[in-house]
């Protein structure tokens, strides 16, 4: 059975979509074929569009033979298995990168003519092609947007090969696709209008599509900053964001050797900075620190650093500062606030590792602190409890319904970053520094 047209597709793909109505969902078009089917899907579902451009990085002999893709906002997934048994050369990857990136970004001005890229971090993104052959750029488009930060990835195509739909299957979360024939022959054979999409019904498309609210003229994002600075021995490279009348500056202290570029973060920090927060994203180890694994989990190495970071910060930004912690990242987070002078206004641990701080340093914190934990990481909740015991400032416990470590489940990082919001906006005429203890504890779970 053929699909009329393109949009046609669409329609079906729709109906196969319904539950996700209503949910924190973009829909995103592989360009061309792509974004017509993308378009009808979005419209059903009333959620907002944007095109998903990806480049695959062939290797050089073989151009057909991928050894990865490159997505916007620097994202790159790489095949280790393809670029050993290639032999390639960290030069020949940079030098198919550059190219691939170079036309990359010149198809994104192009279908976008100047729209933001909608963020897809923590959100649930539909990724929509007009039918598979061999899978291969879907696989790509897929790992992409896992690079980006999506809690969850639905791929969702009219038309493809029962073998192709079942591995794709490994790397989406979940795979629609109404038509599964063992052999497919070509994909425009399953429509009886395949004409080729031009780029001007690309753009077409994109720009007439459902808008996305957070990205209205009147909240669109601040410019970022990238800088570095001068911490415990090292330049630390960092990311800083100042909205127009911004009340208090966050730095966020990430977790496991993780850095600026955590797309887990990053979606936290933009939503800060639509509420009007500064946000400061940092690496706390340089590169080759970073592949120590005793110099991730050295809590005294890292507080110091962000310490010194938010010295900086103050000086920079003349605002009082917070702190935004994850995993070890957290711990960091409370032995720099708990340092005399800190003058740390508020402290927000995403699943956080509050008992590798010292019990001197719980004890000894003033800054009034949220604990983020989800309800299924059940150990990291019961350590949070145990630190929590032995403070003595204002803070507070909040469970996330069915998130684990990671807050990967759908809407459980939009939670994070709400409850973080109101901790830091609601504290932020609060600063306060190291002293005796004064406020009896709060905690609730």
């Amino acid at each position: 059975m053929r699909y009329e047209d393109r949009r046609a597709a669409g329609r079906l793909l729709a109906e196969g979509l319904a539950e996700l109505r209503g949910q924190d969902v973009v829909v995103l078009g592989l360009p061309r074929g792509g974004v017509p089917v993308a378009a009808e899907v979005a419209r059903r579902l009333g959620a907002p569009l944007d095109v998903l451009v990806v480049r695959k990085l062939g290797v050089p002999q073989q151009p057909e033979w991928g050894f990865g893709a490159i997505g916007e906002g620097g994202v790159r997934v790489l095949n280790g298995d393809v670029v050993a048994e290639a032999g390639l050369e960290g030069a020949e990857q940079e030098a198919v990168e550059a190219a691939e990136r170079a036309e990359l970004d010149r198809r994104v001005r192009s279908y976008r003519q100047g729209r933001p890229a909608l963020p897809v971090a923590g959100r649930t993104a539909v990724v929509v092609d007009d039918g598979l052959a061999t899978g291969a750029t879907a696989e790509a488009a897929c790992r992409v947007v896992r690079g980006q930060g999506a809690a969850r990835i639905v791929l969702a195509v009219p038309v493809g090969p029962a073998h192709s739909v079942a591995r794709l299957a490994r790397v989406a979360d979940e795979v629609v696709c109404p038509r599964t024939p063992e052999l497919l022959g070509s994909v425009g054979a399953w429509y009886r209008h395949f004409a080729q999409v031009p780029d001007d019904e690309v753009t077409s498309l994109l720009a007439a599509a459902v808008p996305s609210l957070s990205h209205s003229p009147a909240t669109a994002d601040p410019p970022n900053r990238e800088v570095l600075i001068p911490a415990a021995g090292a330049q630390l490279g960092a990311r800083l964001v100042v909205p127009d009348g911004a009340a208090t500056a966050v730095a966020f202290a990430h977790g496991s050797g993780s850095g600026r570029h955590s797309p887990r973060n990053r979606y936290v920090a933009t939503a800060l900075n639509r509420a009007g927060l500064a946000t400061l994203l940092l690496d706390l180890l340089t590169d080759d620190e970073a592949h120590d694994r005793h110099n991730v989990f050295d809590i005294f190495l890292l507080a110091r650093r962000l310490h010194a970071a938010s010295l900086w910060l103050r000086r920079e930004t003349g605002l009082p500062v917070a702190y935004f912690g994850a995993s070890t990242g957290a711990a960091a987070a409370l032995e720099a606030a708990a340092l005399s002078g800190s003058e740390i206004g508020s402290v927000v641990s995403r699943g956080g590792r509050p008992d590798l701080a010292t019990p001197a340093a719980l004890t000894r914190l003033r800054a009034p602190t949220l604990l983020i934990v989800g309800s299924r990481d059940t150990q990291v909740l019961s350590l949070n409890r145990l630190a929590a015991d032995r403070m003595h400032c204002e803070h507070r416990i909040a469970v996330v319904p069915g998130a684990t470590h990671l807050f990967e489940e759908p809407g459980t990082l939009t939670t994070v970053a709400e409850l973080a919001r109101d901790w830091f906006t609601a504290h932020v005429e609060r600063p306060t520094s190291t002293g005796t203890p004064g406020t009896p504890p709060r905690r609730s779970a």
